[in-house]
């Protein structure tokens, strides 16, 4: 049985008059939330206050509603709320407890779509509760929260709900008047901690003014004094839940400094990454403020750009136990920034281009180097299809056909404002090259000052493999990025390829994830299966995820399409019989009277390569969606499927075995999404070349 441990400011939680539909305390029952009937049930305590999962079941619990689950197969637990009609910003605050190992995720379900957003997901064990803050954006269309639980294998793994508390507003905003402090937590040090202050509670020495909330004694801010510090440079900090959504807007707060002037009040975020960037800091005009005007609140307005996951950290740093105090109240967010004078939010995707239709907004000096050419062609053993389709355009560096034997190819494309970080992501590929430290370079062309940083390098070796690159930099000045081939000499050059180039705000260990957020039915096999599973009753063989290139010569791809060095899945023929098959299962699709599309990337290269099926599986019946026979091409090609689905379905891809040994399979990047499919535009050879070497 779970242990009933609580946190102190757990207990005290209570029902809010500003609290929203899909609240719930599982004080008595569970307020309209129910379990998905194809998987296992949540109980509901026989003593109320939370409902659980648990590896081991005790018959004496009750099922409030679902059915059971096979003890040999894995437990998983879908509850479902009450439909919710949430037209503004709210929060939603999760107090849950995870025993010994397990997962808990929390989706949200828009009705009319197949497919559930997640919001956030856990995997951390605890000893007792623990509160998550989770950002719930306003929405036009009424949705259910999706709360998915997996208790671990092991005797004693439980996952467990205590509270669900959904409030107007944002997981950043509080006034500290509600004892789980919002999800605000203090960042523990020996001698200087953030305390709650106010409630009518007497402070030793007290000095602070009434709260900002109540102007009075009885309502509630948060605190640090000094009176404890030991060391120089003693640090308090007070740190907000972490956002779960891009967050761009007006960060307020009120604040109080005691006459001394020992400490240094400053509000940083934090990135996932442990990266801090200052947002504000306490100036010395605002400290004369408070020694002109003892007892006042100071406002304060700052401007916040997350476009990931980040806390807001308030830190106060103190030099002497004289440092003083320094209190804080009403910490509120508006998604319009402070001032009018603020800069536009600025879109990055303008420096985009898969070059299908032309080079975008990327230029060249067709003067001062050899052009990029835009050419398309025909995949075979020595010659890359572009990256984007298999048979779409790419642009193309010199070549040993080229007329000179050295010279240089830069690619430069539009400006991008300073004093941001930016992700820089592109797809190359080498051939030909004795020495590949020139082959391809990035650099930053500072403006107006035309100063060159070279930001990355290439450093593979791999040849005929598109590979992806992510360079994360931030620049203070206007800049623009140049792409620089370099060709020494007519025995050391070869070719570069270059394509799908995009850019977006933020680190790009950041928005990977992010990536994965806006398409929940998308999987590039990099870290797993993605829910994917083998059909055991229907096959001969199983889908098996690998990287690099297969072990039959002359079959198979020389790396993944998401990376080129990265996982991909893969039917090895060799040790199949003709004709036998390979299936593999999506997880469970929810229908809608609306398209929906799949879509991914295929690869069926070799003689005697079978056929590769894609069925929508209803009530345990196949109906064929899509299908390729015989060897495609050398290259990864896309496909898309657009079908319409009214009731639940999976869909399934089966990879038969043809003729011959090199007959191998593989599938990469597979999105299942709403439709309708978007347009692929495959264009025909252009350029003054299709030959890339």
């Amino acid at each position: 049985m779970l242990p009933f441990y609580l946190f102190t400011f757990v207990v005290a939680i209570q029902a809010h008059n500003q609290l929203l539909p899909g609240s719930c305390n599982f004080e008595s029952n569970t307020c309209g939330y129910t379990s998905d009937a194809e998987f296992m049930s949540w109980t509901l305590h026989e003593d109320g206050r939370f409902v659980t999962l648990e590896a081991a079941r005790n018959e004496d619990q009750e099922d409030f509603t679902g059915g059971g689950a096979d003890p040999q197969t894995e437990i998983t637990g879908v509850l479902l709320s009450p439909l919710l009609e949430h037209d503004d910003w709210s929060c939603l605050r999760l107090v849950y407890q995870i025993t010994e190992s397990g997962s808990l995720e929390v989706l949200q379900r828009t009705e009319g779509n197949s497919f559930d957003r997640p919001l956030w997901s856990s995997r951390s064990p605890s000893d007792s509760w623990v509160v998550s803050s989770i950002d719930l954006q306003n929405n036009a269309k009424p949705y259910r929260v999706v709360i998915e639980g997996k208790p671990g294998p092991s005797n004693g793994s439980s996952v467990a709900i205590f509270e669900i508390h959904i409030s107007p507003g944002y997981c950043l905003e509080c006034d500290f008047e509600e004892s789980h402090l919002c999800g605000y937590s203090n960042q523990w040090n020996a001698n200087v901690n953030w305390y709650v202050g106010g409630g009518g509670v007497q402070i030793y020495n007290n000095d602070m003014p009434d709260d900002h909330t109540y102007s009075n004694r009885t309502g509630h801010f948060m605190y640090v004094d000094s009176i404890y510090s030991k060391t120089f440079k003693e640090v308090a900090k007070l740190v907000s839940p972490m956002t779960t959504v891009p967050m761009s807007g007006c960060l307020s707060f009120q604040y109080r400094r005691s006459a001394e002037r020992g400490n240094l009040f400053s509000v940083f975020t934090r990135d996932q990454l442990g990266q801090y960037q200052e947002l504000w800091r306490a100036g010395l005009e605002n400290q004369n403020d408070w020694s002109e005007i003892p007892g006042e609140w100071i406002p304060v307005q700052v401007d916040l750009k997350a476009p990931y996951s980040a806390q807001v950290v308030f830190e106060v740093a103190f030099n002497s136990p004289r440092g003083g105090r320094v209190a804080l109240d009403d910490i509120s967010f508006s998604p319009q920034f402070c001032t009018t004078d603020t800069e536009p939010t600025f879109d990055p995707s303008i420096a985009n281009c898969d070059f299908e239709s032309g080079f975008c907004l990327y230029t060249q000096h067709q003067v001062m180097s050899s052009p990029w050419r835009r050419v398309s062609v025909k995949p075979n053993i020595i010659r890359n299809g572009d990256h984007t389709t298999g048979a779409g355009s790419f642009l193309l560096a010199h070549s040993r056909l080229g007329p000179r034997s050295g010279y240089v190819s830069r690619l430069i494309g539009p400006t991008l404002p300073g004093n941001m970080k930016y992700c820089l992501r592109f797809y190359f590929s080498l051939r030909g090259f004795n020495q590949t430290d020139q082959a391809l370079a990035v650099y930053l062309l500072q403006q107006p000052s035309g100063t060159q940083e070279k930001i990355w390098t290439q450093a593979e070796r791999l040849r005929g493999v598109w590979i992806a690159a992510d360079v994360t930099f931030q620049t203070s000045q206007p800049a623009k990025v140049v792409f620089l081939s370099t060709c020494r000499s007519f025995w050391d050059c070869g070719s570069v390829a270059l394509d799908d180039i995009s850019v977006s705000l933020g680190d790009c260990e950041l928005t990977a994830g992010l990536l994965l957020s806006l398409f929940p039915g998308r999987c590039d096999f990099e870290a797993g299966m993605c829910g994917y599973t083998q059909d055991k009753k229907r096959d001969a063989a199983d889908w098996e995820r690998r990287r690099g290139p297969t072990p039959t010569s002359y079959t198979g791809p020389r790396g993944d399409h998401t990376a080129g060095i990265g996982y991909y899945l893969h039917m090895e023929a060799s040790p199949m019989l003709p004709g036998q098959n390979a299936r593999l299962l999506s997880r469970t699709v929810r229908g809608t009277r609306g398209p929906l599309c799949v879509s991914f990337f295929y690869h069926m290269y070799g003689s005697g390569t079978g056929r590769l099926n894609v069925h929508i599986n209803k009530y345990g019946k196949d109906e064929l969606l899509w299908q390729r026979s015989g060897e495609q091409s050398i290259a990864w090609l896309k496909a898309q499927v657009e079908y319409q689905c009214d009731t639940q379905h999976q869909i399934v891809f089966e990879a038969i075995r043809g003729s011959s040994v090199r007959s191998d399979i593989s599938i990469d990047d597979v999105i299942l999404e709403g439709g309708p499919c978007p347009e692929i535009e495959i264009r025909a050879t252009v350029g003054t070349s299709n030959e890339i070497e």
